[in-house]
């Protein structure tokens, strides 16, 4: 078993300091960091990405998977800098003013992150003018907004009207409980998807096109 594979495995495990030290290993044996982050990090994370969304693993082990991976990272930064490596997009992504909730929200973030994409976190209680100022100062490919209270689900038909409002062309992504394709479509928003390793995958389809 080589390196990048010995790192996708231990990463998928969770075991961060294997991981660290894996990677720490293949840099020195002269191995590009971007081919240790997508077929080691992202590769490993793509892997929970899909047990996730089928069931066979959960919240639990995709939190332990993801610390693994941003441990990996962390070592990596510096040398994709030097590489010049840069994330495929940016999303700006928050959980909508007056909710909370943040659990399906974080996971969203890590299963982006995992797919190589710079995930800008807003944190809870995001007021529209701050979704939009963000992506504005980041420039963004999208605007991700979560909700979990169906009392605050009408503040993402508040984003995406200032969105349109301001003729920005950003694409306004909504996700949560609550929320369907059927309320996506009413609001004006641009896609929603059932879970967080779906919304990864739109995403990363998103800022590849």
């Amino acid at each position: 078993m080589n390196y990048l594979e010995e790192i996708s495995s231990f990463m998928q495990q969770g075991r961060a300091p294997k991981v660290k030290e894996l990677v720490s290993q293949a840099l020195e044996e002269g191995i590009p960091a971007k081919d240790i982050l997508e077929q080691g990090l992202l590769a490993g994370m793509s892997v929970v990405g899909e047990k996730f969304k089928n069931n066979q693993v959960y919240v639990p082990e995709v939190l332990i998977a993801a610390r693994a991976m941003n441990a990996g990272v962390l070592i990596l930064k510096p040398y994709l800098t030097e590489e010049g490596v840069e994330a495929t997009g940016t999303v700006v992504l928050g959980t909508v003013k007056g909710d909370l909730h943040d659990i399906g929200k974080n996971l969203v973030k890590m299963m982006m992150e995992g797919k190589g994409l710079n995930v800008i976190d807003l944190g809870v209680d995001v007021a529209p003018e701050k979704f939009v100022e963000q992506a504005v100062t980041h420039n963004a490919d999208i605007i991700a907004c979560s909700a979990l209270l169906t009392t605050t689900m009408g503040e993402m038909k508040n984003v995406v009207d200032l969105v349109r409002s301001k003729n920005l062309d950003f694409k306004i992504m909504i996700g949560g409980a609550p929320i369907n394709d059927n309320f996506c479509k009413t609001i004006g928003a641009d896609y929603y998807t059932p879970d967080a390793a779906s919304a990864a995958d739109k995403a990363l389809e998103i800022c590849a096109s």
